[in-house]
């Protein structure tokens, strides 16, 4: 397998995706953010001074899955035809975990897209948190799954980290 987003000089380009089937495109990523018990029992409670910590993240993380293309240089523009954001406070390990889910018909998967949706989500939950725990991590962001195109489906193996 070679990389595609290089010419056969070494020069960086956008893969060509026109003569590629259209097909229905799913991908699910996920990560986790971890923070001080206090700092997550104030998001849980709802008693930030900046609002719905984990209702902005949602939304930020549904601008950021729609705006990858401009994040990342070579990826194409892609109509999304859906973005689902869950986001779930854990106590058991002081974190609020991440999954994105996003889908589209079209000629490229959404892998790129979904990665950025839980970035852009976790980073906003640092963002409106971080005058409280600066400590905070984001950790463990990968692809769980994808689906469609030529390669067909693939799942993160057994085992891995929820």
């Amino acid at each position: 397998m070679t990389l595609t987003h290089f010419n056969a000089a070494g020069e960086a380009q956008m893969v060509d995706v026109g003569d590629k089937a259209v097909t229905r495109r799913v991908a699910v990523a996920a990560g986790l953010i971890r923070m001080d018990p206090k700092t997550l029992a104030l998001i849980e409670q709802g008693g930030h001074r900046k609002g719905d910590v984990l209702g902005v993240a949602r939304i930020a993380g549904i601008m950021g899955a729609k705006r990858t293309a401009d994040l990342v240089p070579l990826c194409h523009p892609l109509a999304l035809t859906r973005v689902a954001i869950e986001l779930d406070a854990r106590a058991a390990d002081c974190a609020v975990h991440c999954r994105a889910t996003v889908e589209t018909t079209g000629q490229t998967g959404v892998e790129m897209e979904a990665l950025c949706a839980v970035q852009v989500s976790l980073l906003t939950v640092y963002d409106m948190c971080k005058a409280m725990d600066r400590g905070m991590t984001i950790e463990c962001v990968r692809l769980l799954e994808k689906t469609g195109g030529k390669s067909g489906h693939w799942s993160r193996t057994a085992g891995a980290i929820p």
